[in-house]
């Protein structure tokens, strides 16, 4: 995911460990102003909040979905399950998979490797401090809006596709077991992801292999965003990470078993999402959304931090080629529907991105050509 010379060099104020700041802070009643956000966008503001297991509406949940249906060789069980996904997609942009191929225990070690990670000294995770350019390695912040109001949560981005830029070196050597860990957790999204992808496009009624060969075929990108939101003593007032949709293409979320903090915007509400066990969370992004002419969406979402206990999860974002042109395919393109979204690479959107940080929905609307044309 290389960028251009246009990529700051720097951060624009030095970078405090949130892990460190929570833990210094320990008994106090009181965070740091630059973590304070403003009253609207704080989780106790006058936005409806909706556990997805409150018992005034127990129909407000993402779906979850058993994908061992869509290899059934039972046609009313394939079609139902395809036509789930293809629901979640317009109608959600988030879904739960269950039976996605991927063992559990690969999973629970993913996610406990880096949590060992991300108790080691101070010291040995600073060998891996990142910087704006790349983003790659160990972080606290996104976006370099000097004076921005921060989230609470630090970070390890890395590198996954394309091969040129996947590097060891960058990535940790402690826990011993990491690189061979997340190596193989790479391997096995990727080819989860390349499943969904194939289901996204027979549900939009294209061939298979539209939406892959849209991202660039065998030269698409992944990246692994590993999240640690730290204990809080002021949950109400901060975010682990403000409101967004997704960037890219397809992610899926390895979220904490034992702690919620996932929220999905649904009109007006945002929903907190139970995690089912061993279940990936798979949202739509920005990318998908645009080849889509707008059918399928990329939702906003948050991160709300707990004051008792810490959560860490698992974010594998799978991404077109960074160099790749996105626009709506030509199929979904009609004199009834016309092309929504101006063409950008993702290169291109993805800067416009990293300078501004989470926004909400304002990235992809910003596609949105001015005068709709075939």
């Amino acid at each position: 995911m290389m960028m251009n010379d246009n990529s700051p060099q720097e951060w624009p104020e030095p970078i405090i460990r949130v892990q460190s700041l929570s833990e210094s802070i320990i008994g106090s009643n009181s965070i740091p102003e630059r973590y304070i956000k403003p009253l609207s966008d704080r989780p106790n503001s006058n936005n409806n909040i909706i556990s997805d297991d409150d018992d005034d509406d127990c129909n407000i949940n993402i779906p979850i979905i058993d994908l061992k249906g869509v290899y059934s060789e039972d046609p009313e069980l394939r079609g139902s399950t395809l036509r789930k996904i293809s629901e979640a997609c317009k109608e959600w942009g988030f879904f739960q998979v269950l039976n996605h191929g991927v063992s559990h225990e690969l999973m629970d070690m993913a996610r406990e490797t880096w949590r060992e990670f991300f108790h080691m000294p101070m010291e040995e995770k600073q060998k891996y401090a990142n910087s704006p350019k790349t983003y790659e390695g160990y972080g606290s912040r996104l976006g370099v809006e000097k004076g921005a109001i921060l989230d609470w949560s630090d970070y390890y981005y890395l590198h996954y596709l394309p091969l040129k830029l996947k590097d060891f070196n960058k990535w940790p050597s402690h826990p011993p077991s990491c690189r061979e860990v997340v190596d193989e957790y790479g391997r096995e999204l990727v080819k989860l992801c390349g499943r969904l992808m194939k289901v996204l496009s027979i549900n939009l009624g294209l061939e298979e292999d539209c939406l892959e060969n849209g991202f660039g075929g065998e030269e698409i990108g992944a990246c692994l965003r590993v999240n640690l939101y730290p204990k809080c003593p002021r949950p109400e007032l901060t975010l682990g990470l403000s409101s967004h949709s997704d960037p890219g293409g397809i992610t899926l979320l390895l979220p904490d078993q034992h702690v919620t903090g996932l929220q999905v915007r649904r009109g007006h509400h945002w929903i907190t999402v139970n995690p089912t066990p061993h279940a990936f969370i798979v949202n739509i992004g920005d990318q998908i959304q645009v080849l889509s002419n707008g059918i399928y969406k990329s939702v906003e979402h948050r991160v709300i931090v707990n004051s008792m206990k810490e959560r860490v999860s698992l974010a594998f974002f799978y991404n077109p080629k960074s160099d790749k042109v996105i626009e709506p395919v030509k199929e979904l393109v009609t004199k009834e529907k016309p092309s929504l979204y101006k063409a950008m690479t993702y290169d291109q959107y993805r800067l416009f991105i990293r300078l501004r940080g989470p926004c909400g929905k304002s990235h992809v609307e910003s596609l949105k050509s001015p005068t709709p044309t075939n």
